[in-house]
C-alpha cells in the first residue's frame, strides 16, 4: 500500500520527513512526494523512483527547518507513475496539499463537477479531487473544510492535509485505510504504520474508521465525521523497526494474510454502482459480441483463472480456456477478433504471459490484463488493464494477491453475466455476499491459533495430497502450490474423482488427505473420494462448510468456514490453505517470506 508521514514540530526538518519516509520503503511504490510549509509557503517536490532520488533533488533543503510537512510513497492506482501524478496533491492556489492512501470511487463526479466550477486539474489521479474540494470548502477553517469535503467522499481513503496559512497543523482522516498518530511533547507525527513514528515515540493512537483528527506540536483532537468528539486510547507499542515493518507479526506472509479483508474492500472500490457491478476499465467492451475466451496465466494465477473457468462457463453460453503461459505461447492457438484473451500476472513483467499476449493479440484477439501493479510492461500492451489494489505484497508466495485476483475474476464474471443476459437471483445473492466477505474473513482469520495446532500435528510428514472437485479443485491446486513452495513438503493438488485413475496407489497412513470438501453440489461424491482415502489408512485433513457433522465420522481433521455460495469458497477457503502451509513452513524452521529458489517476479522463461 501506499505510505504516509507528516509531522508538526519546532524542530523539524526535512531530512527528518525524508528518514521517516524511507521507514515505509518495505510497503512498495513507485514514486514519492514531500510537501511542507516554510515561511509562509507551501513547497512540493515529487519524483519517480525511490526515494533516494527526490532526497538528492532537494539535498540542499535536507537540513533547513520547516513547520509542518507531509510525505508520501505512491503505489500507483489511477494514473502512470511519473512525477505529476505522484502525491502530494496541491489545489489551484497552491495553499493546500494532499496526501492519501486509497481510493476515491466517485472522483470522476467529483472532477467534473469541480471542472464546472472552474478548478483546474494537473494529473490524473484521484487523489487531486480531495485538495480541490478542501480549497472549495475552505473559508478560513480547514479542519471545517476537510470535514465537509470528505463527507462528498465515497470510497476507502487515510488522507493528511496542510495548508500554509495554518503552518502548525496537520488534518488526518480515516475510512478504511489505516492511520496512526504518533504523540510526545514536542512533536505530532501522523504514519500510514507505527513503522515511522517509533523511532520518536512509542506512546501511539490508532485512528478508526470516520475518525478525522487535528495534530498541533504535541497535542491531538480527535473527532467522528459528524463533529463529536472522542477520546481514543493510547497505546504503548514494544515493537522494534523491523517487526514494525511486519505490522508486529513475524513474517511478512502472515501479515499479508491478515491483510485480506481490507484486500477484497479494495478490489471492489470503485467497481460498484447503484447496487450492481460496474468495473469502468471494461465499460467499452462489448461482451455479448465475444464468441470465446482464453486465459493465459501461471503458477497461483492459473489456479484463479481456472476458477474463472469454471463460474463463466457454468452461468453463461461462452467457452473458456485456460491455458499455462509457458505453453500458450509455443502452441498455435485458434484465437481471432472474436475471441478475448484474459492475462492474470501480480507483477505485469511476467515474461511467458506478456509473450502469451502478444500472439493473441497478433492474431487479432482483444486483451484485458488483471495485474497489481500500473505502467507494468503487460498493462501497456493489453487493451484494458484491471488493477487488483492489493498493494504491494513482499512475501514470495502469494496470498493476499491470490484472493485480489479471485475477487476481480468474480466481478469481471458478473459484469460478463450481466452484458449476456443470464442475471438472475442467483448472482445477486453471489454479488451482495461478495461484498460482506471482509466481515466473513475476519471471523475466519481468528482460526489462525487452531490451524497452528493442526501443522504441528502433519508438519513431519514428506507427502501430501490436495482434492477437490469443481469449485474446489483450483482449491485443491493452490493449496499444495502454497506446501510445496513454502515447506518443501512433497504435494499434489488432483481432481478427487481422478484418485483411482492412478494417485490412490499413494495413499497410505504416510500419505496424508487435505480434503476441500464443503457441502455444495458436488459434496456427496467429495465424501465419497474421502472415503476412499481413508480406506487406504490416509490420515484426512477435511476443510468444509461449519456445521457440518457428517463428515466428522469419516475425517480426522475438520476446518471450517461460514457458509456461502458455492462459487465463493474458493475465496473463503483461500486463507485456510494459506495458513496452514505457512504454519507448517515455520514450524520446520523455513523463512516462509524467501522460499528457495524462487523469485517474486518471473521476468525470464
Amino acid at each position: 500500500m501506499c505510505g504516509i508521514v507528516g509531522i508538526v514540530s519546532d524542530e523539524v526538518k526535512t531530512a527528518d520527513i525524508i528518514d521517516s519516509l524511507k521507514k515505509l520503503e518495505y510497503r512498495g511504490y513507485d514514486s514519492s512526494g514531500i510537501a511542507f510549509v516554510r515561511g509562509g509557503k507551501i513547497e512540493v517536490y515529487k519524483s519517480v523512483g525511490k526515494i533516494e532520488v527526490l532526497k538528492n533533488s532537494i539535498k540542499d533543503l535536507l537540513e533547513k527547518k520547516i513547520e509542518v510537512g507531509i510525505a508520501h510513497t505512491r503505489w500507483a492506482t489511477h494514473g502512470q507513475p511519473n512525477d505529476v501524478n505522484a502525491h502530494p496533491h496541491t489545489d489551484c492556489t497552491g495553499k493546500i496539499a494532499v496526501v492519501h492512501n486509497g481510493i476515491i470511487e466517485n472522483f470522476r463526479e467529483l472532477r467534473s463537477m469541480l471542472e464546472a466550477l472552474g478548478h483546474k486539474f494537473k494529473s490524473d489521479t484521484d487523489t487531486e479531487v480531495i485538495a480541490h474540494l478542501i480549497e472549495e470548502e475552505y473559508s478560513g477553517d480547514l479542519f471545517d473544510a476537510v470535514m465537509k469535503a470528505i463527507r462528498k467522499l465515497d470510497g476507502a481513503y487515510a488522507i493528511g492535509v496542510i495548508h500554509s496559512n495554518h503552518p502548525d497543523i496537520i488534518i488526518a482522516a480515516r475510512k478504511g485505510s489505516p492511520l496512526v498518530i504518533g504523540l510526545r511533547d514536542d512533536m505530532s507525527i501522523l504514519a500510514s504504520d507505527v513503522t515511522p513514528i517509533i523511532r520518536y515515540t512509542k506512546d501511539v493512537i490508532f485512528l478508526e474508521d470516520g475518525d478525522v483528527a487535528f495534530l498541533k506540536k504535541g497535542r491531538v483532537e480527535v473527532y467522528r465525521a459528524n463533529g463529536e468528539k472522542i477520546d481514543r486510547k493510547v497505546q504503548h507499542i514494544d515493537w522494534d523497526e523491523l517487526a514494525a515493518e511486519k505490522g508486529g507479526y513475524d513474517h511478512f506472509m502472515m501479515k499479508e494474510i491478515m491483510e485480506e479483508p481490507m484486500v477484497i474492500s479494495s478490489a471492489i472500490t470503485g467497481r460498484v454502482k447503484a447496487g450492481k457491478v460496474d468495473i469502468p476499465e471494461v465499460r467499452e467492451i462489448d461482451f455479448s459480441k465475444i464468441r470465446r475466451i482464453n486465459l493465459v496465466a501461471c503458477g497461483t494465477s492459473y489456479h484463479a483463472a481456472l476458477f474463472f473457468k469454471y463460474f463463466v462457463e457454468f452461468h453463461t453460453d461462452l467457452d473458456v480456456l485456460v491455458e499455462v503461459s509457458s505453453e500458450f505461447r509455443y502452441r498455435k492457438p485458434h484465437v481471432d477478433k472474436d475471441t478475448l484473451t484474459i492475462a492474470i500476472s501480480q507483477s505485469g513483467e511476467t515474461a511467458d504471459t506478456l509473450e502469451s499476449i502478444r500472439l493473441a493479440k497478433r492474431l487479432g484477439s482483444s486483451i484485458i490484463t488483471i495485474t497489481n501493479v500500473v505502467g507494468s510492461t503487460i498493462t501497456r500492451e493489453s487493451d484494458v488493464s484491471i488493477m487488483m489494489n492489493s498493494g504491494p505484497e513482499i512475501g514470495v508466495a502469494a496470498t493476499k494477491t491470490y484472493v485480489a485476483q479471485l475477487t476481480v475474476l468474480l466481478l469481471l464474471g458478473l459484469e460478463i453475466i450481466q452484458q449476456r443476459g443470464f442475471w438472475a437471483g442467483r448472482h445477486e445473492k453471489i454479488f451482495d455476499t461478495l461484498l460482506r466477505l471482509p466481515e466473513v474473513f475476519s471471523s475466519i482469520l481468528d482460526f489462525s491459533d487452531k490451524i497452528k495446532e493442526i501443522a504441528k500435528e502433519f508438519k513431519g510428514y514428506d507427502h501430501f495430497m490436495y482434492i477437490g472437485r469443481g469449485y474446489g479443485y483450483p482449491t485443491a491446486l493452490e493449496g499444495a502450490l502454497k506446501l510445496k513452495e513454502i515447506s518443501y513438503i512433497h504435494a499434489e493438488g488432483y481432481p478427487a474423482g481422478e484418485l483411482k485413475h492412478g494417485p490412490i496407489a499413494l495413499l497410505d497412513e504416510n500419505f496424508p488427505v487435505f480434503a476441500i470438501v464443503p457441502q455444495d453440489s458436488l459434496y456427496q461424491k467429495m465424501r465419497s473420494n474421502v472415503m476412499e482415502c481413508k480406506a487406504r489408512n490416509a490420515k484426512i485433513i477435511a476443510l468444509t462448510t461449519s456445521e457440518n457433522s457428517d463428515i466428522s465420522s469419516i475425517a480426522d481433521i475438520i476446518l471450517e468456514v461460514p457458509r456461502v455460495p458455492e462459487e465463493l469458497y474458493p475465496l473463503v477457503m483461500s486463507p485456510i490453505i494459506q495458513l496452514f502451509a505457512y504454519h507448517v513452513a515455520v514450524l520446520k524452521g523455513h523463512d516462509p517470506d524467501k522460499p528457495r529458489n524462487l523469485a517474486k517476479s518471473v521476468t525470464v522463461e
